[in-house]
C-alpha cells in the first residue's frame, strides 16, 4: 500500500473550534434561531476566522448551523413539524440503543448504569424537602437531568454500534436544551408527577437491560422516548 503523509497533529484548532461552537449550542449559550458570524466567533474564541469556518462547515453537515450569508450563519432551529418527524427518528433509535444494550453490554457497564441511577435517587431524596420554585429546586433538578443524560449515553455506549452512536450525538446536540427547558417548565406548572413518572422509567428500562431483555428494553425505551419528546414538542409549540 501506498505510503500516506503523516499528519502533523491529531486535534487542529478546527476541531477545537467545531468542538466548542457545538457545545455552545448543545447548551444553550448559543440560542436557536442566534445569527452569528464568523469574525464574531473567532473573536469569542481568540482564534482566526479560518478554524471557524472550518468548523462552520462541519456543523452545517450536521445541520445544527445554516448559512445566512457569505461569512455569516444561524443557529438551526426547527418548525413543528420537522421536530415531530426528528423526534420520531430518535425514538427509533433510542430503542435500538436499548435493544443491542440489553444483548451486548458487559457487567462493567451495567455497574456504570446502575451507579447513575442510584446517585439520582440520591438527589432526588433530597429533591422532595425542597421548596417549590425555589433556587435549590431548580440545582437539584438540572442535576438529575444531567445524570439521565449521561444514563442514556451508557446505555448507547453499551450497544457496541459506533454508528448509531454517533447517530445518537447528534439527536442530543438538537434536543438538550429543550429538554431541560420541558422538564423546569413542567416542574414550575406543578405536574411534577408526569417528571416523576418519566424519571422512574429509567429504573425499569435498566432493569430489562440488565436481565438481557432485548424486546422489553426496546418497547420501555421507545415508550419513554416518545413520552419525553411530546413533553419536548408541547413546551416549544404550546397546543401541539
Amino acid at each position: 500500500m501506498a505510503q500516506l503523509p503523516q499528519l502533523s497533529s491529531p486535534v487542529t484548532l478546527g476541531d477545537q473550534a467545531y468542538v466548542a461552537i457545538r457545545e455552545a449550542i448543545v447548551s444553550g449559550v448559543l440560542k436557536r434561531g442566534e445569527k452569528v458570524t464568523e469574525r464574531g466567533l473567532a473573536e469569542s474564541l481568540s482564534i482566526s476566522a479560518t478554524p471557524v469556518r472550518e468548523a462552520l462547515r462541519r456543523l452545517e453537515q450536521d445541520r445544527l448551523v445554516e448559512r445566512t450569508g457569505p461569512r455569516s450563519v444561524r443557529i438551526a432551529r426547527f418548525g413543528k413539524e420537522e421536530l415531530r418527524e426528528f423526534t420520531m427518528i430518535e425514538d427509533v433509535l433510542r430503542a435500538l440503543s436499548a435493544r443491542l444494550a440489553a444483548e451486548k453490554s458487559t457487567a462493567a457497564q451495567r455497574r456504570e448504569m446502575a451507579a447513575c441511577l442510584d446517585r439520582a435517587d440520591a438527589l432526588r431524596g433530597e429533591l422532595r424537602d425542597e421548596a417549590a420554585g425555589s433556587d435549590r429546586e431548580r440545582d437539584l433538578v438540572l442535576r438529575i437531568q444531567h445524570l439521565m443524560s449521561e444514563f442514556h449515553a451508557l446505555v448507547d455506549e453499551a450497544s457496541g454500534n459506533a454508528t448509531l452512536v454517533q447517530m445518537l450525538r447528534t439527536v442530543d446536540a438538537f434536543g438538550l436544551q429543550e429538554r431541560r427547558d420541558s422538564t423546569l417548565s413542567q416542574v414550575r406548572s406543578g405536574h411534577s408527577k408526569i417528571v416523576e413518572e418519566r424519571y422512574r422509567q429509567h429504573r425499569a428500562i435498566f432493569d430489562a437491560v440488565a436481565a438481557g431483555n432485548g424486546d422489553k428494553a426496546e418497547e420501555l425505551m421507545r415508550a419513554h422516548s416518545h413520552t419525553s419528546n411530546t413533553s419536548r414538542i408541547r413546551t416549544r409549540f404550546p397546543g401541539a
